[in-house]
């Protein structure tokens, strides 16, 4: 990470959910977090687990940035309310507020999951969105702009082998899309990143091997793996000024992941000689 400040986002104020991570591990939400501050952010703190949001903390005392520690389940209205009444409070505003929190949830088909695993998977990945929304977009409103930054997955742009997961993470993408649509005339931009097979303290947690971690940034066309740092830095271009005229929008951050997926043993649009079917 590049450890120079500037005073970007100066004067505003952000919430980031899921700003912690397992460890000393840098996930999405703990990179968001840290690029926000060091971009002159007042940034609030949100996780579950409030203990893990010390090593977020640590890295933002590192240049002095300005923070509030919150704990709360996002998937909880009331948690929601006061996560965002808690952050206007001593602020005094919300202008950016970034939908990091999301989980895996059960890897098993529909013909085997259990419904209530299912429901929570969405309670945390989908409405989690809409709740924290629900309350933060009033503030923006009296202030005619704001930014809100859902962090999705490539999952829900392509096939993944967990239903549920790939069933939520696409209901985000067309929930932001809404929201976009619904809030542009109110000053307020809705966008959303897909991140790939990124290395995250989550994905560590699930035992990825070495070998496992050197396969995958093998097959991307850019042959290098992607961390939260790299999520982080498309959460921070979105949520700031400089993609003023930008709502609405899907950035996969992928390392080419999907730009690579290829249709082989297909009828091609452009036959390679005159004489193909067509």
């Amino acid at each position: 990470m590049n450890q120079n400040t500037n005073e970007e986002l100066g004067g505003l104020t952000a919430i980031v959910t899921g700003a912690g991570a397992q460890g000393t591990g840098v996930g999405n939400g703990r990179a968001a977090a840290v690029l926000l501050a060091r971009s002159g952010a007042r940034v609030a703190l949100v996780d579950a687990h409030k203990e893990r949001l010390q090593g977020t903390t640590d890295l933002i005392d590192e240049f002095g940035g300005e923070y509030l520690c919150l704990a709360g389940d996002v998937g909880r209205e009331g948690d929601c309310e006061a996560i965002v009444s808690a952050t206007v409070a001593k602020w005094g505003s919300l202008d950016i507020l970034v939908n990091n929190v999301g989980v895996a949830g059960p890897a098993e088909s529909v013909v085997d999951i259990d419904i209530d695993d299912w429901e929570t998977t969405f309670r945390v990945n989908v409405s989690s969105i809409m709740l924290m929304s629900r309350f933060a977009i009033p503030h923006m409103r009296r202030e005619g702009k704001g930014s809100i930054v859902n962090v999705s997955s490539l999952a829900g742009l392509i096939s993944h082998p967990r239903p549920t997961y790939a069933a939520s993470k696409g209901a985000a993408l067309s929930l932001t899309r809404s929201l976009a649509s619904r809030h542009g005339p109110e000053g307020i931009r809705v966008n959303a990143v897909a991140p790939g097979p990124v290395y995250t303290p989550m994905v560590q947690a699930e035992g990825l091997t070495e070998e496992a971690r050197a396969e995958r940034a093998a097959m991307l066309p850019l042959r290098i793996e992607g961390t939260g740092w790299d999520v982080g830095e498309a959460v921070l271009f979105l949520a700031g000024p400089r993609a003023r005229w930008i709502t609405g929008v899907t950035l996969p951050v992928d390392g080419g992941f999907a730009a690579d997926l290829r249709m082989t043993n297909a009828t091609s649009v452009t036959p390679d000689s005159a004489t193909a079917s067509r």
